[in-house]
């Protein structure tokens, strides 16, 4: 009964794997070579992608004497001692070691012939079972679309090999646009991107993008780890972008309390309110640019907040840096009250902002006692009274402009001159009250200044320039732009004085050739505007 058994049992497996193996050896061998009654067996691929081919000795007998490997067995086929070597010196032979369904046959006399017709290998030993592993052909037989997929995922891997601290790094030089299409490749970039180190800085560009949504979007996945906060994000630039309403700044106010630096240059749309909310529940906002927002006429706390803190009024918002460029309805009242709120301002522009008069500036002197950096550009109703205020600035004043300030002269330019000793740069570009007195009381006093344009001021010639070049020695930047007083005799003076000098614009001046030449010999670094053709 046991005998009969193991037959059926034999003829079961032999009909399997015949059915399973023809079609294989006859698309590896051909149909000739795929013949069950042929006196040894071909080569038999283990499976697709394999690294090796199964080499297998067996008589040629229509039944299989030997029994299936299981795929459970971790135990190695061992080889007799006497086991047969290959003759080729470049096949390896070795015993199967790793535990995969295999055939194995009895290995019997001489040896086989491979798909080439040539002999690999043969035992002497009998009754051992011998499984034989060779080394894989030159060509894989695999599909031509697996080798591309392959191909394809090693070509990829170069940029998967980067750590996750270069990937960051790479990231915090793309802007924000940028940075969120990079979180839409994989889903390890997706982590990469939205790195809390990434995201200290929003800047977002453009006049047709919606930036109200925009900044509702991303404060929300920002503050998915601190609901409705978003700890890490300390700049918001969004300059240009006239979509922007106050909207977009209310959302910017509720989410973002460790606020630093806000940029809204040229949108145009938001108003007071939106920005008083932003100063009141942003207690540390240190940069405030909201040049060209021809809405905004005051910085001021929300009336709730200055409720809240009525005793320290005036000294909550710790804003240093302010540019109200072009912010055309800025009056002298409004000014009034950012001075009284931001006492602590150190930078302040208020170029054509064309309402201010020496009355606002007065205001601003008495709060702002810190400024450094002062603008009144294109403020025709400053004049030289408003100059006696800014002088009370004394030696903290290192940069003004009153360029086309058409009501200031030598006596402003006297008091800033008088008590504003430490002043490195002066723009007084278009003030045609000037001349070489005013120039003289300047270079004897501010010795240290590098930076002048005295373009367009026709009442100064080379007399002014001459005492600049006797006081001035660490001059680098000089504008003389339209001067119509200027000679190359002046020109020759400056050169032969500061030699450090960067910059010289003498564009529509009376100046020869020569003088230029001798220009460009003693100041070596010097870049020289000009309108001359002969010089070159």
């Amino acid at each position: 009964m046991y005998l009969k058994m193991v037959s059926m049992f034999h003829h079961v497996v032999t009909k399997s794997v015949k059915m399973l193996m023809k079609p294989m050896l006859s698309h590896l061998f051909g149909r000739r070579s795929c013949c069950w009654s042929s006196p040894w067996l071909s080569h038999i691929l283990l499976a697709e992608g394999s690294e090796h081919i199964l080499l297998i000795k067996g008589k040629g007998s229509s039944s299989i004497s030997s029994d299936v490997s299981s795929s459970t067995d971790h135990t190695p086929t061992k080889a007799q001692k006497n086991a047969a070597t290959s003759e080729d010196s470049d096949l390896s032979m070795r015993t199967l070691s790793t535990p995969s369904p295999a055939l194995i046959f009895p290995p019997t006399s001489p040896g086989f012939q491979n798909g080439r017709g040539s002999s690999t290998s043969s035992s002497s030993v009998t009754g051992e079972t011998v499984a034989m592993v060779h080394s894989p052909p030159p060509t894989r037989l695999t599909h031509p679309l697996i080798r591309l997929a392959a191909k394809q995922q090693k070509e990829q891997a170069h940029i998967d090999r980067l750590p996750d601290q270069s990937m960051i790094h790479i990231f915090s030089f793309l802007p924000t646009n940028q940075l969120c299409r990079c979180a839409r490749v994989c889903r390890r970039w997706y982590n990469l991107a939205w790195d809390p180190r990434l995201w200290r800085t929003i800047r977002l560009t453009g006049e047709t993008i919606n930036v109200d949504r925009a900044l509702k979007v991303l404060t929300r996945r920002l503050c998915q780890d601190t609901p409705n906060v978003c700890l890490m994000l300390e700049t918001v630039i969004v300059s240009g972008c006239r979509r922007l309403t106050d909207r977009g700044l209310y959302t910017i106010a509720q989410c973002c309390p460790e606020l630093r630096r806000l940029e809204v240059s040229g949108c145009y749309n938001i108003s007071n309110e939106a920005v008083f909310d932003v100063v009141s529940l942003c207690p540390n906002l240190e940069h405030l640019d909201v040049s060209g927002c021809s809405k905004v006429t005051c910085i001021s706390l929300t009336r709730e907040a200055s409720i809240k803190l009525s005793p320290l009024h005036g000294k909550q918002i710790s804003i240093r840096y302010l540019d109200m460029t072009d912010c055309f309805v800025l009056e002298d009242e409004g000014l009034h009250t950012i001075a009284a709120h931001c006492t602590q301002l150190t930078h302040l522009y208020l170029r054509r902002c064309v309402r201010i008069t020496d009355e606002g500036l007065r205001y601003l002197m008495i709060y702002c006692t810190s400024i450094k950096e002062l603008s009144v550009s294109d403020c025709r109703f400053v004049s030289d009274f408003g100059m006696r205020e800014i002088a009370k600035l004394e030696s903290r004043l290192r940069y003004l402009s009153i360029a086309h300030c058409g009501r200031i002269t030598d006596v402003g330019i006297r008091y800033i001159a008088k008590y504003c000793s430490k002043l490195r740069y002066l723009n007084a570009r278009g003030c045609e009250g000037i001349t070489d007195h005013g120039v003289e009381y300047l270079a004897k006093n501010c010795t240290k200044l590098k930076s002048l344009d005295i373009g367009k001021c026709p009442l100064v010639s080379d007399t002014g320039l001459e005492f600049l070049a006797l006081n001035c020695f660490n001059l680098k930047r000089l504008s003389l732009k339209s001067c119509e007083s200027i000679t190359g005799q002046g020109l020759q003076i400056v050169a032969a004085n500061c030699f450090d000098l960067q910059m010289l614009n003498v564009q529509d001046c009376d100046v020869s050739v020569d003088a230029l030449r001798f220009v460009k010999r003693h100041c070596k670094r010097c870049i020289i505007e000009h309108t001359n053709p002969a010089f070159f």
